[in-house]
């Protein structure tokens, strides 16, 4: 089974908690556990944040959100925006580097990412966008059970 989704959305800051709403709904269908839910979500939080803050300094624009998960549990999720771009990824992934003006950026954004997430992935283009893909291995409800019993056996 392969399931997917696509949200696309006016880049305002109000629908960044529109944007964890959705992909909740949406990733609870592999029964995460608690721990998991947040993770993503804090994921999606600061991607869509960055595509807002960052891709459209100035002008509006449009944030899309794709979602797929299959079989084997792996939820990729890809927040995509059609604004500036990043000049140099390697850089604007390191940690304290922020594009914005200090006083409410603390240029965590993609580590923050990296950290909640298995793996996230940046392509981006000056003047065309960027997108960042992220995914997770979702272990859900079993994982946790199958934990409690190695614990358990010890």
């Amino acid at each position: 089974m392969q399931n997917h989704m696509e949200l696309r959305f006016s880049a305002y800051p109000q629908n960044e908690s529109f944007a964890r709403v959705a992909i909740a709904a949406f990733a609870v269908q592999l029964n995460p556990t608690l721990p998991e839910m947040a993770d993503i979500k804090t994921a999606v939080s600061e991607a869509v944040t960055n595509a807002i803050v960052h891709g459209y300094r100035e002008h509006d624009g449009m944030v899309s959100m794709t979602a797929d998960f299959g079989d084997r549990r792996l939820l990729t999720v890809s927040i995509h925006d059609d604004g500036c771009g990043i000049e140099d990824v390697e850089t604007a992934m390191q940690p304290f580097y922020s594009t914005g003006d200090g006083a409410e950026r603390s240029g965590m954004g993609f580590c923050v990412m990296q950290t909640f997430m298995d793996a996230v992935d940046v392509d981006s283009r000056v003047d065309q966008g960027t997108t960042v893909t992220m995914r997770k291995y979702i272990t859900g409800e079993v994982g946790l059970h199958r934990e409690r019993m190695l614990d358990e056996i010890g």
